[in-house]
Formats: C-alpha cells, sequence, structure tokens
C-alpha cells in the first residue's frame, strides 16, 4: 500500500488548474520512479494471471492512454500495481494541442472533461522516454507496456493512415501491444475513421505493415482498436466485423463521451470535448455487451471508462471484459484504486 493517503495530496493537487497539477504530479512520478520516494505511491502488486491475444498478463487491471501521452513515467506508473501500463497517445510529429483551458473536473459527478487534442512530444521522443525506462530494458518486466498511436492534427483525414504506419513502424519494436486510437473526439474528424469503408482501408494497411514488422522484428505485436462509446448498434457490429476481417487482436472499449446527459446543469458540463469519469460508465458497458455478443466469447475485449470502484470494474466484466483500464478513477481515487480493482476481480465469486 502507497505510503502517502492519497486524500491528503488530493486536497492539494484539486485547488490547482487540472492541467497544472496533472503536469506536477507527472514530473513528481518522473523524478521520484525508481527511487525509494517511490513508496509514497507503490502498491503490491495483485497476481491474478491471465493469457490474452498471446500476452501474459500479470492482473487483470491496466493504466489507459492519456495519462502519460509522453512516456515519461512508466516505471513510476508501474509501481502502483497495474498488471499493464498503456501510455501515449503519441503522433508522428510533436504538436502542442488544443488552446488552454482544455480540462475540466466535474466533482459532483467524479468526471473531468478534456480536449487536450493528442499534445505529445512526438513519435522520436516518445521513442527515447520507452527505451530508458527500467520496465523495457528488464529481460524480465514485472508488466506488460502498450503503446497507443494517432494522428497529427494537421494530417488531413485522407491521409491519416499514412501517420499511424508512420507510428506502427516506429513503436512495433518496443510494444507488448499498439493501440491504434481513433476515437478521440478532440482531433477534428478523427472519429469519421471508425466508419464502415475508412476502418476497413486503415486496418487493412495496417496489418499488412504488421506483417512485414513480424517478419523484420521476430515477434508478433498484438494490435488493439480503441473505440468511442457514442456508437449506434449497427455501427458497432461493422466495427466487429471488420475487426475479425484483418485479424486484428482485441478492442479497447472505450474512450470518451461526448454526451453531457448525465452532467446537465453542472459546473464546466458544457465545455467542448471528452467527458471520462463515473458518466461514462454504463455507456462503455453497454458497448462492452454489444461487442461481446458480435465478438464471441474468445475475442480479447478491455473495459474502460468510469471505473472508481471494484464493483464498477465488476460489472465490465460481467458486460464481458476481460480485463479492465482505470485514468479518470486514479485522479479522483487515487493509487489505492489499482489494487482495490484488482483484488475485486481476483476474488469475484
Amino acid at each position: 500500500m502507497s505510503l502517502v493517503p492519497y486524500g491528503l495530496s488530493r486536497q492539494l493537487l484539486f485547488r490547482l488548474d487540472p492541467e497544472t497539477a496533472h503536469d506536477l504530479t507527472l514530473s513528481a512520478i518522473a523524478r521520484t520512479q525508481g527511487t525509494p520516494l517511490q513508496c509514497a505511491y507503490a502498491n503490491t502488486l495483485v497476481s491474478d494471471h491471465l493469457t490474452l491475444a498471446g500476452l501474459r498478463f500479470p492482473n487483470r487491471v491496466g493504466l489507459a492512454a492519456g495519462l502519460d501521452k509522453n512516456a515519461r513515467c512508466i516505471d513510476g506508473l508501474g509501481a502502483m500495481g497495474f498488471g499493464f501500463v498503456e501510455v501515449g497517445t503519441v503522433t508522428p510529429l510533436a504538436q502542442g494541442g488544443n488552446p488552454k483551458p482544455r480540462m475540466f473536473r466535474l466533482p459532483q459527478a467524479n468526471a473531468l472533461i478534456n480536449r487536450l487534442g493528442f499534445n505529445n512530444g512526438g513519435l522520436e521522443a516518445f521513442i527515447a522516454n520507452v527505451q530508458r525506462s527500467a520496465l523495457r530494458q528488464s529481460k524480465n518486466p514485472a508488466l506488460l507496456l502498450g503503446l497507443n498511436i494517432g494522428k497529427n492534427a494537421t494530417t488531413p483525414i485522407e491521409r491519416a493512415t499514412d501517420d499511424y504506419l508512420t507510428c506502427l513502424e516506429g513503436v512495433y519494436p518496443h510494444a507488448d501491444y499498439v493501440t491504434i486510437n481513433i476515437s478521440s473526439p478532440n482531433t477534428k474528424n478523427l472519429r469519421d475513421l471508425q466508419s464502415d469503408a475508412a476502418l476497413d482501408q486503415l486496418l487493412s494497411a495496417l496489418a499488412a505493415k504488421r506483417e512485414t514488422l513480424e517478419k523484420q522484428h521476430g515477434k508478433n505485436v498484438p494490435l488493439f482498436l480503441k473505440i468511442a462509446p457514442d456508437l449506434e448498434a449497427a455501427q458497432i457490429e461493422t466495427i466487429a466485423a471488420t475487426l475479425k476481417r484483418h485479424r486484428i487482436d482485441g478492442v479497447i472499449a472505450t474512450n470518451t463521451t461526448l454526451s453531457r446527459d448525465a452532467v446537465k446543469g453542472q459546473t464546466y458540463s458544457e465545455e467542448a470535448g471528452g467527458l471520462s469519469g463515473g458518466p461514462v460508465l454504463e455507456k462503455s458497458n453497454q458497448v462492452i455487451r454489444q461487442l461481446r455478443s458480435a465478438l464471441g466469447p474468445a475475442f480479447p475485449i478491455i473495459g474502460v471508462g468510469g471505473i472508481l470502484s471494484g464493483k464498477d470494474a465488476l460489472s465490465k466484466i460481467e458486460a464481458g471484459a476481460d480485463v479492465v483500464q482505470i485514468y479518470t478513477g486514479v485522479i479522483y481515487k487515487g493509487p489505492e484504486l489499482v489494487r482495490e480493482v484488482a483484488l475485486a476481480i481476483k476474488n469475484r465469486s
């Protein structure tokens, strides 16, 4: 268990602008990871092994992409007890993202709205950070590492595939799995890639590139697709069929939502961007149920969205997810949530 009660840290952090608090927290983790000070937020890993998509997960709770966009804090975040950590989204070129302010807390709903817009230091810096991590240098890593890829804001949507191919080639040697992020609402037209023809073209190109990279590097790196919660049933059916047709290894459901139904009237509820946290729980669970029905019992599904307790995590497993990821829950509940979720899933009846 981490030595510093998160409630104390949260009181201080929540007095700051959300993005300032976020940046200060990551800087602190980057400075202390791998040192004795790491005990302030570290947790004992809950062992609950599962083999999924050919990967052996140490336990069934992971960190969702977006918290550590530049892969600066892989070791520190991993020390919190996650079985897998996903970093990014990375784009080929560095970009600043959308204008500030672009993060907003909705504490009544245990929620956040962000419109960051894939702000990151670019592929070259991202890979260098990954390579520097103790996790990637270890011959027997304690957890799995996912690398999440996207497109630059300035790249026309018609050329989006080029960006994804560039990123896939760059991260492939360093990843346990790669996530194709086409579901952020904060890059113009990005979600258009979830449509039938566009998704078919993108996944076809990535699957072909993966075959080449597998031969080049002598290893198969699973590809996961991250989708939005704001999809109709027919769209989910189409996505499921396309995943199977191109032999994509898994799906991550879901990203943030554009819906504001659950937070109407709350301060900042009308801000543009993706809503995460408590209000997304049932929306993402419904997508998971539909995916499980469409994909069958064996297709890997990672459930993410709205997990703030062990009970919330179990609802994702019951909906059809094999493993789960958290992000906003860590901001509201702290590193202790990781262990709570891992134990709840391990000890479920």
